[in-house]
Protein backbone atom coordinates (compact mmCIF):
# COMPACT_ATOMS: atom_id res chain seq x y z
CA UNK A 1 0.00 0.00 0.00
CA UNK A 2 1.25 3.44 -1.06
CA UNK A 3 0.59 5.60 1.87
CA UNK A 4 3.32 8.70 1.21
CA UNK A 5 1.74 10.81 -0.95
CA UNK A 6 4.86 13.07 -1.64
CA UNK A 7 6.98 9.88 -3.34
CA UNK A 8 6.64 9.30 -7.11
CA UNK A 9 4.99 5.86 -7.09
CA UNK A 10 6.39 3.26 -9.84
CA UNK A 11 4.76 2.70 -12.62
CA UNK A 12 4.32 2.56 -16.20
CA UNK A 13 1.21 3.50 -18.48
CA UNK A 14 0.62 2.16 -21.89
CA UNK A 15 -1.41 3.30 -24.61
CA UNK A 16 -1.64 4.62 -28.54
CA UNK A 17 -4.41 7.55 -28.99
CA UNK A 18 -4.14 8.26 -25.51
CA UNK A 19 -0.37 9.30 -25.06
CA UNK A 20 0.88 7.49 -21.84
CA UNK A 21 0.73 10.03 -18.80
CA UNK A 22 3.82 10.40 -16.33
CA UNK A 23 3.31 11.40 -12.89
CA UNK A 24 4.68 14.76 -13.17
CA UNK A 25 1.89 15.60 -16.13
CA UNK A 26 -0.58 14.48 -13.96
CA UNK A 27 -2.83 16.93 -12.43
CA UNK A 28 -3.58 16.00 -8.29
CA UNK A 29 -6.86 14.60 -9.06
CA UNK A 30 -5.31 12.34 -11.47
CA UNK A 31 -2.51 11.46 -8.94
CA UNK A 32 -5.22 10.71 -6.20
CA UNK A 33 -6.91 8.01 -8.74
CA UNK A 34 -3.28 6.36 -9.36
CA UNK A 35 -2.69 6.49 -6.04
CA UNK A 36 -6.03 4.86 -5.28
CA UNK A 37 -5.39 2.27 -8.11
CA UNK A 38 -2.13 1.47 -7.00
CA UNK A 39 -2.67 0.91 -3.54
CA UNK A 40 -5.72 -1.09 -3.90
CA UNK A 41 -6.45 -5.27 -4.92
CA UNK A 42 -5.14 -4.58 -8.34
CA UNK A 43 -1.87 -3.16 -7.66
CA UNK A 44 -1.22 -1.98 -11.08
CA UNK A 45 -2.20 0.57 -13.84
CA UNK A 46 -2.59 -1.76 -16.99
CA UNK A 47 -5.50 -1.40 -18.98
CA UNK A 48 -8.04 1.51 -18.88
CA UNK A 49 -6.31 3.57 -16.57
CA UNK A 50 -4.42 5.52 -18.82
CA UNK A 51 -7.79 6.83 -20.74
CA UNK A 52 -9.60 6.95 -17.44
CA UNK A 53 -7.18 9.19 -15.75
CA UNK A 54 -8.43 12.06 -18.94
CA UNK A 55 -11.81 11.86 -16.68
CA UNK A 56 -10.27 11.55 -13.00
CA UNK A 57 -13.62 12.15 -11.17
CA UNK A 58 -15.36 9.48 -13.13
CA UNK A 59 -11.63 7.09 -13.29
CA UNK A 60 -12.13 7.09 -9.46
CA UNK A 61 -15.51 5.84 -9.47
CA UNK A 62 -14.82 3.74 -12.63
CA UNK A 63 -12.02 1.79 -10.33
CA UNK A 64 -13.56 1.44 -7.63
CA UNK A 65 -16.58 -0.29 -8.88
CA UNK A 66 -14.38 -2.47 -11.42
CA UNK A 67 -13.09 -2.96 -7.91
CA UNK A 68 -16.26 -4.42 -6.49
CA UNK A 69 -16.92 -6.22 -9.91
CA UNK A 70 -13.57 -8.09 -9.82
CA UNK A 71 -12.81 -8.61 -5.91
CA UNK A 72 -16.07 -8.29 -3.77
CA UNK A 73 -19.33 -9.62 -6.08
CA UNK A 74 -21.20 -12.70 -4.83
CA UNK A 75 -20.38 -14.56 -8.11
CA UNK A 76 -18.01 -17.52 -7.67
CA UNK A 77 -14.72 -16.07 -9.23
CA UNK A 78 -15.40 -18.94 -12.70
CA UNK A 79 -18.93 -17.11 -13.37
CA UNK A 80 -17.52 -13.64 -13.07
CA UNK A 81 -14.84 -14.83 -15.36
CA UNK A 82 -16.95 -16.31 -17.58
CA UNK A 83 -19.37 -13.17 -18.00
CA UNK A 84 -16.19 -11.07 -18.41
CA UNK A 85 -14.62 -13.39 -21.81
CA UNK A 86 -18.06 -13.36 -22.83
CA UNK A 87 -18.09 -9.34 -23.01
CA UNK A 88 -14.27 -9.46 -24.39
CA UNK A 89 -15.67 -11.13 -27.17
CA UNK A 90 -18.59 -9.11 -27.70
CA UNK A 91 -16.03 -6.38 -28.06
CA UNK A 92 -13.12 -8.15 -29.49
CA UNK A 93 -11.35 -6.58 -26.97
CA UNK A 94 -7.68 -8.22 -27.19
CA UNK A 95 -6.21 -7.18 -24.05
CA UNK A 96 -9.52 -7.99 -21.62
CA UNK A 97 -9.44 -11.63 -23.26
CA UNK A 98 -5.37 -11.88 -22.94
CA UNK A 99 -5.78 -10.50 -19.63
CA UNK A 100 -8.42 -12.82 -18.62
CA UNK A 101 -7.96 -15.47 -20.33
CA UNK A 102 -5.82 -16.98 -17.67
CA UNK A 103 -7.44 -16.14 -15.04
CA UNK A 104 -11.04 -17.74 -16.23
CA UNK A 105 -8.86 -20.78 -16.29
CA UNK A 106 -7.35 -20.80 -13.12
CA UNK A 107 -10.37 -20.11 -11.84
CA UNK A 108 -11.40 -23.75 -13.14
CA UNK A 109 -13.34 -22.33 -16.16
CA UNK A 110 -13.55 -25.66 -18.93
CA UNK A 111 -10.94 -24.76 -21.51
CA UNK A 112 -12.83 -26.17 -24.37
CA UNK A 113 -15.78 -23.27 -23.55
CA UNK A 114 -13.45 -20.87 -23.28
CA UNK A 115 -12.21 -22.02 -26.95
CA UNK A 116 -15.58 -22.05 -28.07
CA UNK A 117 -16.15 -18.47 -26.94
CA UNK A 118 -12.86 -17.28 -28.38
CA UNK A 119 -14.04 -18.66 -32.03
CA UNK A 120 -17.95 -17.54 -31.18
CA UNK A 121 -19.14 -20.71 -31.34
CA UNK A 122 -21.83 -22.29 -29.42
CA UNK A 123 -20.48 -24.96 -26.65
CA UNK A 124 -20.82 -28.06 -25.75
CA UNK A 125 -23.85 -29.18 -23.61
CA UNK A 126 -23.61 -26.82 -20.15
CA UNK A 127 -24.88 -28.00 -16.54
CA UNK A 128 -25.65 -25.51 -13.53
CA UNK A 129 -24.56 -22.47 -13.00
CA UNK A 130 -21.72 -21.88 -15.83
CA UNK A 131 -25.25 -22.69 -18.08
CA UNK A 132 -27.09 -20.12 -16.46
CA UNK A 133 -24.85 -17.72 -16.36
CA UNK A 134 -23.98 -18.21 -20.44
CA UNK A 135 -27.11 -18.33 -21.27
CA UNK A 136 -27.99 -14.96 -19.62
CA UNK A 137 -24.99 -13.07 -21.21
CA UNK A 138 -25.40 -14.50 -24.63
CA UNK A 139 -28.84 -13.34 -24.30
CA UNK A 140 -29.06 -9.92 -22.88
CA UNK A 141 -25.49 -8.89 -25.51
CA UNK A 142 -27.11 -10.43 -28.72
CA UNK A 143 -31.20 -9.59 -27.93
CA UNK A 144 -30.51 -6.79 -25.38
CA UNK A 145 -33.34 -8.22 -23.16
CA UNK A 146 -33.79 -11.90 -21.38
CA UNK A 147 -36.49 -14.45 -21.44
CA UNK A 148 -38.77 -15.04 -18.23
CA UNK A 149 -37.49 -18.46 -18.70
CA UNK A 150 -33.63 -17.73 -18.94
CA UNK A 151 -34.01 -14.62 -16.09
CA UNK A 152 -35.65 -17.18 -13.79
CA UNK A 153 -32.66 -20.19 -14.29
CA UNK A 154 -29.64 -17.52 -13.68
CA UNK A 155 -31.97 -16.42 -10.38
CA UNK A 156 -32.50 -19.78 -9.09
CA UNK A 157 -28.40 -20.64 -9.39
CA UNK A 158 -27.07 -17.08 -7.88
CA UNK A 159 -30.09 -15.14 -6.40
CA UNK A 160 -30.99 -11.91 -7.13
CA UNK A 161 -27.78 -10.15 -6.08
CA UNK A 162 -25.71 -12.54 -8.15
CA UNK A 163 -28.19 -11.26 -10.96
CA UNK A 164 -27.46 -7.79 -10.11
CA UNK A 165 -23.64 -8.88 -9.73
CA UNK A 166 -23.37 -10.28 -13.18
CA UNK A 167 -24.59 -7.38 -15.19
CA UNK A 168 -22.16 -5.07 -12.95
CA UNK A 169 -19.69 -7.18 -14.45
CA UNK A 170 -20.76 -7.04 -17.66
CA UNK A 171 -20.84 -3.81 -17.30
CA UNK A 172 -17.64 -2.58 -15.87
CA UNK A 173 -15.81 -4.84 -18.76
CA UNK A 174 -18.14 -2.80 -21.13
CA UNK A 175 -16.25 0.66 -20.37
CA UNK A 176 -13.15 -1.23 -19.84
CA UNK A 177 -13.31 -2.59 -23.30
CA UNK A 178 -14.84 0.45 -24.96
CA UNK A 179 -12.02 2.56 -23.37
CA UNK A 180 -8.88 -0.23 -24.74
CA UNK A 181 -10.39 -0.45 -27.85
CA UNK A 182 -10.88 3.13 -28.63
CA UNK A 183 -7.34 3.86 -27.30
CA UNK A 184 -5.96 0.57 -29.98
CA UNK A 185 -4.03 -0.18 -26.49
CA UNK A 186 -1.56 -1.77 -27.48
CA UNK A 187 -0.99 -5.50 -25.91
CA UNK A 188 2.27 -6.54 -23.95
CA UNK A 189 5.28 -6.96 -26.22
CA UNK A 190 5.72 -10.27 -27.63
CA UNK A 191 1.99 -10.61 -26.79
CA UNK A 192 -0.23 -11.46 -30.35
CA UNK A 193 -4.04 -11.17 -30.54
CA UNK A 194 -6.17 -14.14 -29.92
CA UNK A 195 -9.61 -12.97 -31.32
CA UNK A 196 -9.91 -13.36 -35.24
CA UNK A 197 -12.91 -11.38 -36.18
CA UNK A 198 -16.43 -12.72 -36.22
Amino acid sequence: MITDKTTTPEFQLRGKRFAPLTWSEMTPAQQQMTQSVLGGKRGSMQGPYNVLLRSPALGQLAQQFGVHTRFESSLPLMLNELAILMIARFWTSQFVWWAHRKMALDAGLDENLINAIAQGQAPSALSGQVAAVHAFCHELIQTRQVSDATYAALSQQVGEQGVVDLMAAMSYYTLVSMCLNVDQYPLPDGVQPELQPI
